[in-house]
């Protein structure tokens, strides 16, 4: 089995070569292979560095005391174990729903006590010009913007033309209009 661990074998950093401590002879030797090797297994390309500095601190947690019979199924297994864990990390966690925050996707909403207030003055102003209507023309403008029913239905249920129904929508908007020229909205 691939990373079996024996007493009476050479050390890591043995195994690893020229002196150097067991940690940086790994990482100089396998960095690029176990790059490569979650290159084409993990998917997201920007995860591969991270993963592969999760195998190096395994490796760092495991110590230079122990001998490796097989260094390279050893760190290949370790990768492979790294593997497995992110995808049971990403599953509990629901990575794959996971959203991008953006910026201009995600612009916060100012709902301050101010906003609200300036807001709600405004819907009664609205209100207030909307009311001062006739009849005819403030419930064909209601039914229009926020019944969004279209003129041959308004005409219908108010039993007039659909160029009445022009007429009474364009009324509606000029006095909308005047009124928030005048300041009023």
């Amino acid at each position: 089995m691939a990373g079996r661990r024996q007493q009476g074998r050479a050390p890591a950093a043995v195994v690893a070569g020229d002196g150097q401590p067991f940690l940086g002879a790994v990482a100089e030797r396998y960095r690029g292979a176990l790059n490569r090797f979650f290159e084409r297994r993990a998917g997201r390309r920007d995860d591969t560095e991270d993963l592969t500095q999760e195998v190096f601190l395994r490796l760092a947690a495991r110590g230079d005391g122990e001998k490796i019979e097989r260094i390279d199924g050893y760190v290949f297994q370790t990768a492979a174990n790294v593997l497995i864990d992110c995808a049971r990390r990403a599953a509990v966690r629901g990575g794959d729903k996971h959203v991008v925050y953006e910026e201009n996707l995600h612009t916060l909403v100012d709902f301050s006590p101010e906003r609200v207030l300036l807001a709600r003055e405004q819907v009664a102003m609205v209100r207030t010009v909307l009311e001062r209507l006739p009849d005819r023309v403030r419930a064909a403008f209601v039914l229009h913007r926020f019944e969004d029913l279209g003129y041959a239905e308004i005409a219908k249920r108010l039993g007039v033309s659909v160029s009445s129904i022009e007429k009474y929508i364009s009324q509606a908007l000029k006095e909308l209009t005047a009124a928030r020229m005048r300041d009023e909205l």
